[in-house]
């Protein structure tokens, strides 16, 4: 299982410090979520605060844009390389075009769906992507309640993913604990998304660990 710590959660005044602190902690990737206050009701980080993360980061950036427009705001962060540029489904008409120009960018593409999109909605397209991204929160607000009936729905994706052969892996993010860590990894999860869980922890180590299943 790798680990995704969001730095939604983190704290701002002390960002560079709590990038270091996670990559030290374990974590496998740096999770960046952007909002723009319209496709979601909350607005976060731009391209300049994101470049100083990535100066801190020692671990690959999993950039997740919630916001309207992905094509402008795909070309303001893919100058940063980070691993993988993920987007949302609900919001894109022309998905392959963006992932084409993700791809051709030295990115990894992927695909977010909200919690009640339901994975049809992309089944011609699972075989381009390289991550797909299930909300299991509704999105914009961090220290979210996990929504179980995400479970099966991962369980439905990891089916078409093998149904189709394809290679993508499968992210969860929203209300992601060492609780419910098992039971996504029986779904068939590959990447755990979590940003309060971590960073309110006595020891980001304990929590990367617990979610990775290290006892």
């Amino acid at each position: 299982m790798y680990v995704a710590p969001s730095i939604l959660s983190a704290d701002f005044g002390n960002l560079a410090a709590e990038i270091r602190a996670i990559c030290e902690a374990g974590c496998d990737l740096v999770h960046v979520d952007v909002m723009d206050g319209h496709f979601v009701p909350n607005l976060t980080i731009g391209p300049v605060v994101v470049s100083a993360v990535a100066k801190a980061a020692t671990k690959p950036l999993d950039i997740h844009l919630m916001v309207e427009n992905n094509s402008f705001f795909a070309d303001l962060f893919l100058p940063l390389k980070p691993k993988f540029l993920t987007f949302h489904i609900e919001e894109e008409k022309h998905p392959m075009r963006l992932i084409d120009h993700i791809r051709k960018n030295g990115v990894s593409p992927g695909i977010v769906l909200n919690p009640h999109t339901p994975v049809s909605a992309i089944e011609h397209i699972i075989d381009e992507v390289d991550m797909v991204l299930l909300m299991s929160v509704n999105p914009g607000f961090g220290g979210q309640k996990f929504m179980p009936v995400v479970l099966e729905k991962t369980r439905a994706l990891r089916a078409l993913i093998e149904r189709k052969n394809a290679k993508c892996l499968i992210e969860v993010d929203g209300g992601v604990n060492g609780l419910n860590a098992p039971d996504l990894e029986e779904a068939g999860a590959d990447v755990l998304v979590a940003g309060s869980y971590i960073f309110s922890s006595n020891s980001y180590e304990q929590a990367i660990r617990a979610i990775k299943l290290e006892f």
